[in-house]
């Protein structure tokens, strides 16, 4: 069984942000797993998505039930196989698994950031996660990984350090964000900024959370994550047991559960507003809607990936209406535009876009084909 052992890295100088601001004195929280090679070129950076972190894989030693967020995916003889990859999980800038954010105390002012930690953006994360490379003294990564708005920051590695890295691999993700995706962002941020316990972002000096708005942002962010088939294949229109147990069938009630899936949505945005800040999810969502690399080039993508070096692997699901493949085609015919080397995957799953974390049999056979590959080559190069 593979165990994780969190780490912290400290940086005192300070990181310019896309804002204009910049920040210092900060941490950032990651995990390795696996061993470095002699040339150090088997490393592999996985970039997370909105609520994970940088616990990727493995167990935490005396944890149960503390897997990684990616663990079916990475570990020994996995798809991205620790026997032979040293893999990197780093936490965001921002946010609340042990980088600096929100909760921590600002050095310039001595008081916690709270709303006035500054605005990040994909762009500045790669930039944190590029010094902490640095650090770790490699010079070029055989692989950034990552899924959703880890992809984005894969796909901003290729272009933010094109000469740094052999491969990138792109799961369930896009070159930007829809009207209709930026839409449910800020209805989740409104049910948030609203809530009397929110305080305009200071609540931690009022001993509160503003747990209301972030359940009813959980919930948002989940109905998204599922498809439709899903939904109804373990839920339909059941109703909960205590009202099957009426015999009249409904309560006919506007407020209390009845059916299965509003007692599951409220379970998972119990569960979230338990352990995520709510300033973090402010600042992550808010990331997303500004990613957008052909944004400087007037919108054309191809013009924007001109500059890419690496080799690209893309994968999308079917039923994911979040981050369609349309998107993922978007990213193939720009890379081949330029005549990039790129390999595209389609699975049809009817898992939606949580498909990226799961464990379909097609999905998980791509994903270790490519990176038995890249394994080769770095035989080769030996």
């Amino acid at each position: 069984m593979l165990i994780a052992t969190p780490q912290t890295m400290h940086f005192e100088a300070p990181l310019p942000l896309q804002s204009g601001a910049s920040i210092r004195g900060y941490s950032l929280a990651y995990e390795t797993y696996g061993t470095l090679n002699a040339d150090k070129s088997n490393a592999v950076l996985v970039c997370h998505a909105l609520n994970a972190s940088h616990h990727v894989a493995g167990v935490y030693e005396g944890q149960p039930h503390s897997e990684g967020w990616w663990d079916n995916m990475i570990g020994p003889g996995k798809p991205v196989d620790t026997n032979q990859f040293f893999v990197i999980g780093i936490n965001n800038l921002g946010s609340c698994f042990g980088s600096t954010g929100p909760m921590h105390t600002n050095p310039d002012t001595g008081h916690v950031y709270g709303a006035d930690f500054p605005v990040v953006t994909v762009e500045d994360w790669v930039n944190a996660q590029a010094r902490l490379i640095d650090a770790l003294g490699i010079e070029k990564l055989a692989v950034v990984l990552g899924g959703s708005l880890g992809g984005m920051q894969a796909l901003s590695w290729t272009l933010q350090y094109p000469e740094r890295m052999a491969h990138a691999v792109v799961v369930a993700s896009a070159p930007n964000l829809t009207a209709e995706n930026i839409a449910f962002n800020e209805v989740a941020r409104r049910a948030i900024v609203t809530d009397p316990n929110f305080f305009s972002g200071h609540f931690y000096q009022y001993g509160v959370v503003p747990k209301r708005g972030l359940r009813i942002a959980r919930m948002i962010g989940h109905i998204t994550y599922l498809s439709d088939d899903v939904m109804n294949e373990k839920f339909g229109r059941e109703l909960k047991d205590a009202v099957l147990a009426n015999t009249n069938g409904y309560k006919y009630s506007t407020q209390e559960m009845e059916f299965q899936i509003e007692s599951y949505l409220r379970y998972q945005g119990d569960k979230f507003a338990e352990y995520f800040d709510a300033n973090t999810y402010l600042l992550i969502t808010r990331a997303l809607d500004y990613f957008d690399p052909a944004k400087a080039y007037g919108g054309d993508l191809s013009a924007a990936f001109a500059r890419a070096q690496c080799q690209y692997m893309l994968v999308s699901f079917t039923t994911d209406w979040r981050f369609s493949p349309k998107r993922s085609r978007e990213l193939v015919k720009a890379l081949l535009d330029n005549r990039r080397n790129v390999s595209y995957a389609e699975i049809d799953a009817p898992h939606g876009h949580d498909a990226f974390l799961l464990d379909d049999e097609r999905y998980m056979g791509v994903m270790r084909s490519y990176f038995d590959s890249i394994i080769a080559k770095l035989g080769a190069a030996v």
